[in-house]
């Protein structure tokens, strides 16, 4: 299905006008769901009941109301909703340009593509070429949906990126958590970065995962369509042993030691008898640590069809 554009916005860039198409830049992979049934098999439905009376309220008949006060509601009517969000400008203004790394990703909220509406593919490509030039991404002020929403243009081998930002008091803080500081000793901190080089990877590969969890879910599905019942399988224990104490030089030692060779299965515990200096020199080159092994294609007809 071809991509349908949600707004049609101008981005302003100095006294140049950009006509731009919005797009939602993810999709949901349609989660396995359950619905509530009754106790002979059908299909249960939702209705709301007024707090007064109790009666049933349909939602034709519903209004919308904002609460001034405790149970005091002003209504508006759907005329004047619409004309609360037409009231927003569909002007994107640039405030500033910051380091492309400037922004932590605790703030990104939703993703959007922007693509180069009627007349707007040139100063689109001066844009995109000259925020990659330099590094830097914009930052802008966007009103929808009755809020100013601050975003972040970035520029992509295709095109621009337009990333919702998160306000700051809408992220919490880690210092809140008040996490304990613990000193680790040099040679913890020498293995520790052999394994991370040894697990180096340039780049994140986003098609090279999948969601195990809900291709496990759907298994079981159909196996309950078929009359099987479903079992359930003890979780696989960890290298470390659940919530053991366990000594962390030897674990350290054990995973470096492991290194490749325990993709894409666990590797059994090893002695840790060797010295430090006997421990390889981690390559470069390696796989991913965390990447599962491939999973067989072949499953029954129903579950590939799912999405």
């Amino acid at each position: 299905m071809p991509a349908r554009s949600i707004a049609s916005l101008t981005l302003s860039f100095g006294l140049v006008s950009i006509p731009v198409k919005l797009y939602t830049a993810t999709e949901s992979s349609s989660d396995v769901r359950f619905h509530l049934l009754a106790p002979d098999g059908s299909r249960v439905k939702q209705q709301y009941i007024s707090e007064a009376t109790g009666a049933v309220v349909e939602r034709s008949s519903m209004n919308k109301g904002y609460e001034f006060e405790k149970d005091r509601f002003v209504v508006f009517t759907s005329d004047e909703l619409r004309a609360l969000e037409d009231g927003a400008s569909h002007v994107v203004e640039i405030l500033a340009f910051i380091p492309e790394k400037a922004v932590n990703p605790v703030f990104y909220d939703k993703a959007y593509y922007i693509a180069p509406d009627k007349r707007g593919g040139k100063p689109y490509s001066l844009l995109q070429q000259a925020l990659a030039e330099s590094g830097r991404c914009a930052l802008a002020k966007w009103a929808f949906k009755g809020k100013t929403r601050i975003v972040q243009v970035r520029p992509e081998e295709d095109g621009l990126v337009f990333q919702q930002l998160l306000y700051a008091d809408e992220v919490r803080s880690l210092s809140d958590l008040h996490i304990e500081r613990v000193q680790v000793s040099q040679t913890e901190l020498k293995l520790a970065l052999q394994i991370i080089e040894q697990g180096a990877e340039d780049n994140y590969d986003a098609a090279a995962y999948e969601d195990e969890e809900k291709k496990r879910i759907l298994a079981a599905i159909d196996e309950k369509i078929e009359g099987k019942q479903v079992v359930t399988h003890e979780p696989a224990e960890s290298a470390a042993g659940g919530g053991q104490v366990i000594d962390l030089m030897e674990a350290l030692r054990a995973s470096l030691k492991g290194g490749a060779k325990a993709r894409p299965a666990p590797a059994p515990r090893r002695k840790s008898a060797e010295p430090v200096a006997e421990l390889p020199e981690a390559p470069k080159t390696r796989k991913p640590v965390t990447r599962a092994a491939k999973v067989p294609t072949e499953a029954p007809a129903k579950v590939r069809a799912r999405k």
